[in-house]
């Protein structure tokens, strides 16, 4: 059996003006990642991300802890919804800046109300695809991977497209999708073995790569 790795990107700039831009956190994550699959003798034989500044960055990241480059395939159909547009969706009026606790727990809030309507095809924010539509992205650069040579593949998204990649694998309800997205963590490792005919889960949302005495504050989630 092959094996897929499905990773979240490292800690990006949420609250910044471009959020599609790894922290200087973000970028240790990376790195640390590196650094463990190359502890773990673990090579790739293909890669794949999606084409935001931030899965781009990430791979940058695991390349210098690998201490090799390796050349990826881009894929729009891995790239992130649009979170702004999504939460509109459902709450119209400008949020302000989430500076605070609260603030920050208020947004995720109307994210989870905002991804629910859109699963449940309530909503269309705008600027985005139906969710099955979205879904099918992923799907899609799934079966492309299925019918590779590849044995070890390493897969570098976002939360959206790797919660949409395990539920297709489980065939979870848009619920269950929902939470798989929300809890997923920065530079979390997911595992899929595949075979041509079919894909099974193996790890979630794994981060022993930061399981470490000192590192307790590098695991983050935005």
């Amino acid at each position: 059996m092959a094996t897929l790795f499905l990773v979240r990107h490292g800690q990006a700039s949420f609250g910044a003006d471009d959020y599609d831009q790894l922290s200087e956190l973000g970028q240790r994550q990376s790195q640390r990642l590196g650094h463990y699959f190359a502890a773990k003798s673990i090579v790739f034989d293909a890669v794949y991300t999606g084409t935001l500044r931030r899965h781009a960055q990430t791979l940058d990241g695991l390349c210098d802890g690998l201490q090799t480059q390796l050349s990826a395939t881009a894929c729009a159909g891995l790239n992130e919804y649009d979170s702004a547009a999504v939460i509109a969706g459902v709450h119209p009026d400008a949020l302000e800046r989430p500076t605070t606790p609260e603030l920050y727990r208020h947004h995720f809030r109307l994210l989870r109300q905002g991804l629910t309507q859109w699963m449940l095809g309530r909503i269309t924010p705008v600027g985005l695809p139906s969710w099955p539509d979205f879904a099918q992205g992923v799907v899609d650069v799934l079966s492309q991977i299925q019918q590779s040579d590849a044995q070890n593949v390493l897969l570098v998204s976002s939360g959206g497209p790797i919660a949409c990649a395990i539920g297709h694998v489980l065939a979870t309800p848009a619920a269950a999708t929902l939470e798989l997205n929300m809890r997923l963590r920065n530079t979390a490792v997911s595992e899929l073995t595949f075979t041509p005919k079919r894909y099974a889960l193996n790890t979630y949302n794994s981060v022993a790569h930061l399981d470490s005495p000192g590192l307790s504050d590098w695991m983050t989630h935005a």
